[in-house]
């Protein structure tokens, strides 16, 4: 099997930011939630929120969001462009994408894409409330194997370092940049 990271990776962009700018667009209102994400990024980078406290002030904009599936759905339709065409033309039905996005957001554009259903960071779709640990580094490897226990990653890509620890499980891992891909030298780190 072969897995992907998501943001950055196979879709051109973070689909987390466009999806709000998405549903800012749609309702209006929801700018209202901006100043609040910014004060949490703040102190997210200062390292006073983890990831988890972030994420959730983040994604709090959804307790104003009513008929979320219709707007990811609208979402995907109009954002489809951004999976990049490298990966189009590889695609297999077995493939998996590990992500940190939300779950509801990553599920969608799987089904779409005809792959296997993700993993990805489970997070209430009517609160932003997230379940669990932000699927990122270490957790994306523990999630894998609880998921597929006796499955061997033939090829991992990535954009980010954080995936190192999928990299090292993988018989092959490719370090992507934009469109360029190329083998992961692992043995720098």
């Amino acid at each position: 099997m072969n897995v992907y990271d998501f943001d950055g990776t196979i879709y051109d962009g973070d689909s987390s930011v466009d999806f709000y700018r998405f549903m800012v667009r749609k309702k209006p209102r929801l700018i209202l939630f901006f100043p609040r994400q910014l004060f949490a990024l703040v102190l997210y980078k200062l390292k006073k929120y983890s990831t988890t406290e972030f994420k959730e002030i983040f994604f709090s904009f959804l307790l104003k969001t009513d008929n979320l599936e219709k707007y990811v759905s609208l979402f995907w339709e109009e954002n489809f462009f951004r999976i990049k065409s490298w990966y189009l033309n590889q695609k297999k039905e077995s493939d998996l994408i590990i992500s940190a996005s939300p779950e509801f957001l990553i599920i969608k554009i799987a089904e779409i894409l005809g792959i296997q259903t993700p993993i990805a960071t489970k997070c209430n779709p009517n609160n932003g409330k997230i379940y669990g640990k932000n699927c990122k580094g270490e957790e994306k490897v523990r999630r894998y194997r609880e998921n597929y226990p006796s499955e061997t990653i033939d090829c991992f890509y990535s954009d980010s370092y954080h995936d190192l620890p999928l990299a090292l499980i993988a018989r092959k891992a490719y370090f992507v940049k934009k469109n360029k891909i190329q083998t992961w030298n692992i043995k720098q780190f």
